[in-house]
């Protein structure tokens, strides 16, 4: 140790050398970088998942898509609990959950006005049952949002296939649901059609009512307006995952995965990515199917809020109008899981110096500290002008971990292209992570390591990089990291090395 003290005390004094002293007076926050995030994006961002319900007669029918011509009689659960889905939503840490209000059938679980093919045909309720209010009351009760999917696809409805009759019919339906039910956190749309019948969707006009009507909802679709779908339905993002997107790049049903997946560090719009991924193989519930286990799920969580996205999970209710005792325990393991790792930051106490801070090293309003705190509106920065960004972590005594939490103030923009995270063993820096892109969260895996200090390097950025949080932590859940097996994608970023150099910051690369 002694011999590492003068190491550790030259690299302090070669970040505070960087530092200007504070002035007197405050220092205003530095200028956001274009796009940034509405408040209703930020809001979306933020709750980090949502819970998706597929319910309907295709419950009943054991299918998936359904033709259109099942009789409302089918849909007759007997135990219908939307209390039960929003209170399994609130505990596993769900935002909102997501209700399909008319999936491609056209089978509406609310009595429209404008079709006699919904719950109010149905024995349900003796005919006045409407799932989509008892969900949203539920939803008020447990403090999660509300978001509905209204399928532009209907095969039940006789005008679909006549454009002007059915974008009418089809507006006339968001007005119902987006003015009965209160706030409406999200819209889900798809480009879903039958190939038998010509129709072109007024995606446009429907962005304006949907607006129009709930000013704090987001929009989802393939190609936004507000986000987007991530290009595949595992629930897993890009290595590199960029909220910026061009809209005008892409449409709706004619989209490119990579682009999906990835975004674009020169996009105009932010249009940040969401992943929808099922529970069981299927999306409506079906008695021969069984859950993904918890540890399944992590791993998605991981690929998915872990790369800068919002994980949509689908967990859809029984026959009987209930979330199945089985996903639920596995819902409640996932969320367990989360719990034990993420509860425990080993940097939590760490003292924390950079080679700069806006305002100078005195000036606690950007300090390095912050990134102690979880939160995207505290946050370190560093002074202007600097081509080199470095944070150090001395963690009070050594730990062992093998995961890495990074955020970004989205609010700023998002800034990061490429960053590393090196140890110290034996007086050298070791690199254990080399990354691509932060932005609201990133959580990367890697193999057991153990250190008191930590650095990280950020190479490359939009501008000033921003961060808001920093944490180590240890996951005893997932099965042991293996650098062979990995996912070897063309389009990864993803690279787990190990580089040694001295400690005076000369890094030198060798395969670990």
């Amino acid at each position: 140790m002694a011999a590492l003290l003068p190491v550790l005390l030259a690299h302090l004094l070669l970040l505070c050398a960087h530092g200007a002293t504070a002035s007197a007076a405050a220092t205003p926050p530095p200028l956001p970088i274009l796009p940034v995030p509405s408040f209703a994006q930020l809001r979306w961002q933020l709750s980090e998942m949502a819970l998706f319900l597929h319910f309907g007669p295709n419950t009943f029918t054991d299918s998936e898509w359904g033709t259109g011509h099942a009789d409302p009689s089918m849909f007759a659960p007997s135990a219908l609990d939307a209390g039960q889905w929003a209170r399994v939503a609130a505990r596993g840490g769900f935002g909102r959950v997501v209700l399909t209000a008319k999936h491609h059938d056209g089978f509406c679980l609310w009595p429209s006005a404008l079709t006699n093919y919904s719950v109010a045909a149905s024995p349900w309720r003796g005919g006045a049952g409407d799932v989509v209010a008892e969900l949203a009351a539920a939803a008020r009760t447990e403090g999660v949002g509300l978001g509905l999917y209204l399928s532009p696809w209907d095969r039940h409805e006789p005008v679909y296939g006549d454009t002007i009759a059915y974008n009418e019919h089809y507006m006339g339906q968001m007005t119902e649901l987006l003015t009965r039910y209160g706030d409406v956190q999200e819209v889900w749309l798809d480009g879903a059609k039958g190939d038998a019948k010509k129709m072109d969707y007024m995606f446009d006009a429907w962005f304006a009512l949907i607006h129009q009507l709930q000013q704090r909802v987001v929009i989802f679709s393939d190609a936004g307006p507000d986000t987007r779908w991530v290009g595949d339905e595992a629930g897993v993002a890009g290595y590199t995952c960029w909220s910026l997107f061009n809209k005008s790049s892409v449409t709706i049903g004619h989209t490119t995965d990579e682009y999906q997946r990835s975004g674009d560090p020169f996009g105009q719009d932010w249009v940040p990515a969401e992943c929808d991924v099922s529970i069981r193989p299927g999306w409506f519930w079906h008695a021969s199917e069984k859950p993904k286990n918890a540890t399944t799920l992590l791993d998605i969580y991981y690929k998915s809020v872990g790369r800068n996205c919002l994980l949509i999970l689908n967990v859809p209710p029984n026959s009987s109008g209930l979330i199945s005792d089985e996903d639920m325990q596995v819902l409640q393991e996932f969320t367990e899981i989360r719990h034990t790792i993420f509860s425990q930051n080993f940097a939590a106490n760490a003292t924390v110096t950079a080679n700069s801070v806006r305002g100078g090293q005195d000036n606690l309003q950007f300090a390095p500290s912050n990134v102690l705190e979880d939160s995207i509106y505290s946050y370190w920065a560093p002074q202007e002008g600097q081509t080199s960004w470095e944070m150090l972590f001395d963690l009070g005594q050594s730990a062992s971990f093998n995961v890495l939490q990074l955020q970004e103030p989205i609010q700023l923009g998002q800034r990061v292209i490429e960053f590393h995270v090196d140890i110290l063993i034996d007086e050298l820096w070791q690199t254990i992570v080399e990354a691509t892109t932060i932005g609201y969260k990133r959580l990367q895996k890697f193999p057991v390591t153990e250190s008191q200090y930590l650095k990280l390097s950020i190479i490359s950025a939009r501008a000033d990089p921003l961060i808001s949080f920093f944490g180590v932590f240890m996951d005893s859940f997932s099965d042991s990291y293996n650098l062979e097996n990995r996912d070897k994608r063309a389009n990864s970023s993803e690279v787990i090395i190990l580089t040694t150099g001295n400690a005076a910051g000369n890094r030198s690369t060798a395969a670990m």
